[in-house]
């Protein structure tokens, strides 16, 4: 996932939205970047010539923001397994930048607070080898008596500042639209325990 737009208030607002991102130089040149850095990744652990971009730039929609999308695969190397694909994909290009190792050093430099789970993946590996992640590229921690949200923006020469902060606002929109609806949940669900 690289290049974000909010989403339309209405249909043709959403269209004209989709095709300023598609046609974006800033967000094509990101997106291309992190496709190859994800195929550099993959690279070091799938068998010569087996590695393939499944979809490239594809447009996928969501309840409050779009994404261009692209998927590289590979077959896995004879010996290697799942935690071997997590080492060499981790941290994943489109949360770190590149170069990778460098990026991660000036990450590690310039934010005050650790990111905690955020960037990382959660995912399993079963008895049969097989492993299914998510990147937790949008996360809630509730606690006390409120709640923290994460989201970021990739970061290029290119970028405006306030279109990444704009960018990481409605990113987060789902998480906050989130927030009052669980309140009304809980609280239809108080009632209805009130009344048994």
């Amino acid at each position: 996932i690289a290049g974000t737009r909010k989403r339309g208030v209405d249909q043709e607002h959403d269209r004209k939205l989709a095709a300023e991102l598609k046609e974006n130089p800033k967000e094509i040149a990101e997106h291309v970047m992190l496709v190859d850095l994800a195929r550099n990744d993959v690279g070091r652990v799938a068998k010569f010539g087996t590695m393939n971009v499944d979809e490239f730039m594809s447009l996928e929609r969501y309840s409050h923001v779009m994404h261009l999308t692209s998927q590289v695969s590979g077959e896995l190397l004879d010996g290697l397994g799942p935690i071997d694909v997590l080492r060499a994909t981790l941290p994943a290009g489109t949360v770190s930048g590149a170069p990778k190792v460098r990026a991660m050093e000036i990450i590690d430099e310039l934010e005050p607070v650790k990111r905690g789970p955020y960037a990382g993946v959660v995912g399993y590996v079963d008895f049969c080898g097989n492993l299914d992640t998510a990147i937790a590229i949008r996360t809630m921690f509730i606690g006390g008596h409120g709640a923290s949200l994460q989201a970021g923006a990739g970061i290029v020469a290119d970028s405006i500042p306030e279109d990444e902060d704009l960018e990481c606002f409605n990113k987060t929109a789902a998480l906050m639209a989130a927030i009052p609806a669980a309140r009304r949940m809980t609280a239809a669900r108080r009632a209805a325990v009130g009344t048994q």
